[in-house]
C-alpha cells in the first residue's frame, strides 16, 4: 500500500500520524513524506490542512496509480483504528 503524507517540520499532528502509520504491522505500507515547505504549490494547497494523507491505488487501465485523498483521521485514533480505515480503501490482496 502506497501512501503520501503531506506534512511540515514541527507539526505535532503530522508527527503523530506518521508515528501511528509506521506502527501498523498488518499492512505493508510504503509511506512517502512530503514536506510542504519544500514546494510553494504544496505549501499553498496544504498549509492550513496538514496532515493530509493520499493513497496511490493501482489503476488497471493505466501504468500510473490513481492518487486518492483519504479522510483525515482523528488525532485520537488508535493504530488499530487507523489500520481499519486504510483497509477500507484497498482490496485485501493489495494490503498484504
Amino acid at each position: 500500500m502506497q501512501l503520501i503524507l503531506y506534512s511540515k517540520p514541527g507539526c505535532h499532528l503530522c508527527e503523530g500520524l506518521q508515528e501511528k502509520l509506521l506502527q501498523i504491522q498488518a499492512i505493508n505500507l510504503d509511506l512517502e513524506i512530503r514536506d510542504i515547505t519544500t514546494r510553494e504549490d504544496w505549501f499553498q494547497a496544504y498549509q492550513y490542512e496538514i496532515p493530509v494523507l493520499y493513497a496511490k491505488i493501482p489503476n488497471p487501465s493505466s501504468p500510473e496509480p490513481t492518487v486518492t485523498p483519504l479522510p483525515r483521521p482523528s488525532p485520537r485514533a488508535t493504530v488499530q483504528q487507523l489500520q481499519q480505515m486504510l483497509q477500507k480503501y484497498f482490496p485485501k490482496n493489495d494490503s498484504q
